[in-house]
């Protein structure tokens, strides 16, 4: 299927009632009503075609809010070299403490900036699978704020839980642990003096070149041979190795239950490695007996081996007054003088692949401020997954990845 390139979409009074999450939560709406921009979608001709993949005749509404003029949620600008993480709280940015990067809350939803040499920076979003459309919501706006407050000079990555670039995952060496619940469970705290208490968790450890521990039913079901798996009974920590895992899951795991131990017990919990097979009474007393375990499937590549000839790439322009989606090209690779800075564009990978927004350097406040959002409807649009990677580059900070779609790249 091909559609006639004619969705507009138009920015609408705040008094606005029509504008709704998008089918499946795509887009979060703020507790004041509507984002300020609405979806006017003419007539839509729409014709078979055996070439180009299919796509829906609608386009949901897409997001745009004016950034403030003075002050920042954010305090003084960062401008220290390395990571600064901020965890969205009640619709606000917090900082992270530097002992608790690498944990992430199913529930939440974060920000990540790294400051790297010669004015190098990336922006990273990441959303939890179960943050509410409030906070997705919030921690995009303010993702765009922190951009704009550092001179829209980062690179923008949107990550979701469990599908992070690998550069995202290059920022902690020793891999992301996922840890179940959001803000307010996360303010639990753990004594050193506490004893065993109620504390009985399950974390499962898996990956080759990237490894993650997340949070785990504790039940042997949770269980496979084909990883590690750390279980925390407060006085005593253990690492369970199934037959099968490889021995970057093995000192992950470790390396986890060390972790715990010091930053939550205060060092003084007990380690132990447990073999398949050789399970202690204290395991099976709180797990109960050990059926048979089901084997571990390998983890597939984290970045999908992608065709170039899949792509589609799409200007994004107010030029007319209205925000327009207009398709320029299914030819790829791609001219480099298609990219006109004046505009924004969007190049579609394909399914599997990255949705990358190229933001000219001339483009309007609008245009740029509603990159982020745009992204989001061409995922939604096209029926992908909401886990799809978003990357928004700004004209001159494109990355090799996206180079690769153009010839002759100057």
């Amino acid at each position: 299927m091909s559609v006639c390139p004619s969705v507009r979409l138009s920015v609408c009074p705040s008094t606005c009632p029509s504008v709704r999450p998008a089918p499946g939560g795509s887009l979060p709406r703020g507790a004041s009503g509507c984002w300020g921009v609405c979806l006017s979608v003419p007539q839509v001709s729409v014709r078979p075609s055996r070439t180009t993949r299919s796509q829906p005749a609608a386009l949901p509404a897409t997001m745009y809010t004016a950034l403030p003029k003075s002050g920042s949620p954010f305090g003084p600008v960062p401008t220290r070299p390395g990571l600064h993480i901020w965890r969205v709280e009640k619709l606000r940015p917090v900082p992270v403490p530097e002992a608790s990067w690498g944990t992430f809350f199913s529930g939440d939803a974060y920000l990540v900036l790294h400051l790297g040499p010669e004015e190098q920076a990336h922006l990273h979003l990441w959303i939890g699978r179960e943050a509410s459309q409030d906070e997705q919501g919030a921690c995009a706006l303010l993702c765009t704020q922190l951009n704009a407050a550092l001179g829209e000079r980062p690179v923008t990555h949107r990550e979701v839980q469990g599908n992070e670039s690998d550069e995202f995952m290059e920022y902690f060496p020793r891999g992301v642990t996922y840890q179940e619940g959001g803000v307010d469970s996360a303010f639990r705290s753990v004594r050193p003096s506490a004893g065993p208490g109620p504390v009985r968790r399950l974390y499962q450890v898996k990956g080759r070149k990237k490894i993650r521990a997340t949070e785990r039913d504790l039940s042997w079901a949770s269980f496979n041979t084909g990883d590690c798996f750390v279980l925390d009974l407060g006085e005593t920590i253990f690492t369970w190795c199934g037959a099968r895992c490889n021995v970057l899951e093995r000192s992950r795991a470790q390396e986890l239950a060390a972790a715990i131990r010091d930053g939550e017990r205060g060092g003084k919990a007990r380690l132990e490695v447990v073999v398949d097979g050789e399970e202690p009474p204290e395991m099976l007393q709180v797990l109960g007996p050990k059926p048979s375990l089901q084997e571990g499937s390998p983890e597939e590549d984290a970045v999908a081996d992608q065709s170039a000839g899949t792509a589609v790439l799409y200007k994004v322009s107010d030029a007319t007054g209205r925000m327009d989606l207009t398709e320029v090209s299914r030819s790829s690779p791609f001219s480099q003088s298609l990219l006109c800075p004046d505009d924004c564009f969007v190049l579609d990978t394909g399914a599997g692949g990255k949705v990358y927004v190229w933001k000219g350097r001339k483009a309007n406040e609008q245009e740029r401020q509603a990159a982020l959002s745009v992204a989001e409807q061409t995922i939604a649009r096209m029926g992908y997954s909401p886990r799809t990677q978003v990357e928004i580059l700004p004209q001159g900070r494109e990355t090799p990845l996206f180079k690769q779609f153009f010839t002759n790249w100057k």
